[in-house]
């Protein structure tokens, strides 16, 4: 087999392999479908560009999702948009078992809650979406911010106690507005 048909399986295969975790994360970063899918083709393009540069003693899954997390960040800084989730993202997760005052609710739960994560810091953001949406692990997503351990642990539970603040004064709002 030729080098060029070898280079064209393996980015077939990391494409298949890691596609939905790019495509998951982006789509929780920018709360787009259409922006995740967009971004999710730059990822691999990226992938292909720097698939010789690839240093083979970390996991390959760390790398693109690396590169995942340079392209959104990247793209939140030249956009400058100020809302992480906008429509789409959460607004089909809707069971189909509920009742109408159900569904409005858990709507604008969410809502309430993509307001909230949209308020953080992008770091903050980030950890929140790979240790608490992805479920990484602490060193999987040291790897893939370039941080230490300690700065994730640190960065996560800053970043939950301002999520939660945020959403305390969302609620405390949303109650002084029902009066």
């Amino acid at each position: 087999m030729s080098d060029q048909g070898h280079l064209e399986e393996k980015i077939e295969q990391i494409y298949d392999e890691y596609y939905r975790d790019v495509y998951h994360f982006l789509i929780c970063f920018t709360g787009s479908r259409n922006e995740a899918e967009d971004l999710t083709q730059e990822v691999f393009i990226q992938v292909l560009k720097s698939l010789s540069s690839f240093n083979r003693q970390y996991r390959l899954k760390t790398w693109v999702l690396t590169i995942a997390r340079n392209v959104a960040v990247d793209h939140f800084r030249r956009s400058k948009f100020t809302s992480i989730f906008k429509e789409g993202f959460f607004t089909g997760l809707v069971s189909k078992e509920q009742n109408p005052d159900e569904v409005l609710e858990t709507k604008e739960q969410k809502e309430v809650v993509h307001a909230a994560i949209s308020n953080l810091k992008p770091n903050y953001r980030s950890v929140i979406i790979l240790r608490g949406i992805n479920e990484l692990s602490i060193r999987e997503t040291a790897d893939i911010l370039g941080c230490s351990e300690a700065k994730v642990k640190v960065d996560y539970f800053r970043g939950l106690k301002k999520l939660e603040s945020n959403l305390k004064f969302d609620l405390e709002e949303g109650t002084e507005h029902a009066k």
